[in-house]
C-alpha cells in the first residue's frame, strides 16, 4: 500500500479572512500558508516597536507581493476605525492574534496593555457582534501560564 499525503486547506478560500497582528511572527505564518493557499486577507497591525520594526516591515513585504492581500495599519484600540473596517470589508473569519507582547513590559507599562489586549479585543468583539462573522479565533497570549507555583503575578 503506499502512503497517500493530503493536502489540508486551513479555511476556505473563497472567504475573507482578518488576521490581525499580521506583522506578528504567528500572524505572518498564518498569513502566508492562507495567502499560498488562495485565501483573501486582510492583514492589521500597528507596527508597534516593542521589537524591531525592520522584521515586521520585513515580513510585509512578503505578504505584499501577494495579489489577496490588504494591509492596514491602525490600532484596534480606536474603536471607530475597527468598526468602519468591518462595514467596509464585510469578513467572513476573523483571527485575532494581535496583542501587546512581554510580561516584564507589562509591568511598567499597563496601559499599553489595557489598550492593546484588553480594549483592542473588545472593540474586535464588538465588531463582530455588529457584522456578524462565521468564526472568530483568537489565541490567548504567551504570558498566560496558569497556576504557577514558583511565581504568582
Amino acid at each position: 500500500m503506499s502512503e497517500r499525503k493530503t493536502k489540508y486547506k486551513l479555511f476556505d478560500t473563497n472567504k475573507k479572512i482578518l488576521i490581525t497582528g499580521v506583522a506578528g511572527f504567528i500572524g505572518f505564518h498564518l498569513a502566508k500558508k492562507l495567502l499560498d493557499q488562495g485565501a483573501y486577507i486582510v492583514g492589521f497591525d500597528n507596527i508597534n516597536d516593542y521589537y524591531d520594526i525592520k522584521l515586521k516591515y520585513a515580513r510585509l513585504d512578503i505578504l505584499n507581493k501577494y495579489s489577496k492581500f490588504k494591509f492596514i495599519k491602525s490600532n484596534l484600540a480606536d474603536m471607530k476605525e475597527v468598526s468602519i473596517l468591518f462595514t467596509e470589508e464585510k469578513f467572513d473569519i476573523v483571527v485575532n492574534l494581535a496583542a501587546q507582547a512581554g510580561v516584564r513590559y507589562s509591568i511598567t507599562n499597563p496601559q499599553v496593555y489595557i489598550e492593546s489586549n484588553i480594549l483592542g479585543f473588545f472593540n474586535i468583539l464588538e465588531a463582530c457582534r455588529n457584522n456578524p462573522v462565521e468564526h472568530l479565533l483568537y489565541a490567548s497570549s504567551s504570558s498566560v501560564y496558569g497556576n504557577q507555583e514558583k511565581r504568582r503575578f
